[in-house]
């Protein structure tokens, strides 16, 4: 195999196939990316079994051939060398790398002992502008579980019914749900791994370009153009999100999104202190006051707030709170309570399209 390609398109797309490796991996090869010279194209793979990314790049093939290469040694050394044309030969499984005045010797293996990636048979596709699919992926990913004794919870619900898309995470203290407009007859619903849209979204441009979702038994395959990301399904029953999103209220309150975030992330300092990240808030006649004391100390924040309904003591893990405003948009919000027990809905004001629900922390009203 043998091919001249330059440095800076070659280090993107080695970066591009290196998310697709796990730092986990049991076996050896998976550490590596598959380097296949085909014609006057390069194409790197990247897999953990769970999800694989394939990017093509362009570049002058003189002999074609693959090789598997470790992928931080290889994307190390490519990153270090000067942006110019890189010659790259390999011969019994030593890759010899030539740039200005660099030459590397480095050992691979045979690129026949590299697993393929799943044959894809696509059902069913439909297309997203990127840059929505970012947003969604951002309002989402950070909701997921990270217990692996709850798979279907380490992932994303995309679920498509009446041309419209619903992405839904949670953990089991609180909940995203994103919903989005969309010209297509499918209905389906899969499980996403929350792995791969944070490698997906880290892939992603900042472009008006859309995004062609691709399924398959099993499989769901992200197409970018020159790169194509592949992710396993998760199994088993989402969680009936649903049945805990009620749509009456006893209290509502709104507030300016960043005076609240602020005066939180201040009450937070503290709150870090203590396990449970406790702080207390008390809805009192368009004011909020937000509370969180420590063997530290203590402190007292207060903003002001458009209330309708009954004042309420409610108290909460302040990451998990600050975690869904942040995720908001709108320049107000809007906190919809049933009393200190049950959970809180966020959501932008008169924007219906996302909702954040969050549980509280239960504690005897003398604690406040």
């Amino acid at each position: 195999m043998k091919f001249k390609v330059e440095q800076k398109d070659l280090s993107k797309h080695i970066s591009i196939a290196q998310k697709g490796i796990s730092s986990r991996t049991t076996l050896q090869i998976l550490d590596g990316i598959l380097i296949e010279a085909l014609d006057n194209q390069l194409k790197l793979t990247g897999t953990d079994l769970e999800m694989g990314i394939e990017t093509y790049l362009n570049c002058e093939v003189i002999e074609k051939g693959s090789i598997v290469v470790n992928s931080r040694i290889f994307g190390d050394i490519i990153k270090k060398l000067p942006d110019a044309p890189i010659y790259i030969e390999v011969e019994k499984n030593n890759i010899n790398i030539k740039c200005d005045n660099s030459e590397f010797n480095i050992a691979g293996n045979s690129g026949e002992d590299y697993p393929e990636l799943p044959l894809v048979v696509e059902n069913e596709s439909f297309s997203l502008p990127i840059d929505i699919f970012k947003s969604v992926i951002k309002q989402t990913v950070f909701a997921t579980s990270q217990d692996e004794t709850r798979p279907s919870l380490t992932g994303v619900l995309l679920e498509i019914q009446n041309q419209s898309i619903s992405f839904v995470a949670l953990d089991g203290y609180r909940l995203t749900l994103r919903k989005i407009p969309i010209k297509s007859d499918i209905d389906t619903k899969i499980i996403i791994l929350g792995r791969s849209l944070n490698e997906l979204n880290r892939i992603l441009e900042d472009t008006e370009d859309d995004l062609k979702v691709s399924l398959s038994p099993g499989q769901v395959i992200f197409n970018l153009g020159s790169t194509v990301v592949y992710s396993r399904l998760l199994e088993g029953q989402f969680f009936n999100y649903k049945d805990i999103i009620r749509h009456e209220h006893k209290t509502k309150v709104i507030v300016n999104k960043r005076s609240f975030q602020n005066s939180l992330e201040r009450a937070s300092l503290l709150a870090k202190e203590e396990k449970a990240n406790l702080i207390k808030l008390n809805l009192d006649n368009n004011r909020v006051i937000i509370r969180s004391n420590s063997e530290i100390g203590n402190v007292h924040e207060e903003i002001e707030s458009v209330q309708n309904g009954d004042n309420l003591n409610i108290a909460f893990n302040s990451r998990y709170l600050l975690e869904g405003i942040k995720a908001i948009e709108s320049e107000n919000i809007e906190l919809n309570f049933m009393g200190s027990l049950n959970p809180c809905i966020i959501n932008g004001v008169n924007e219906e399209d996302y909702i954040y629900l969050v549980l509280p922390v239960r504690l005897a009203q003398d604690d406040f």
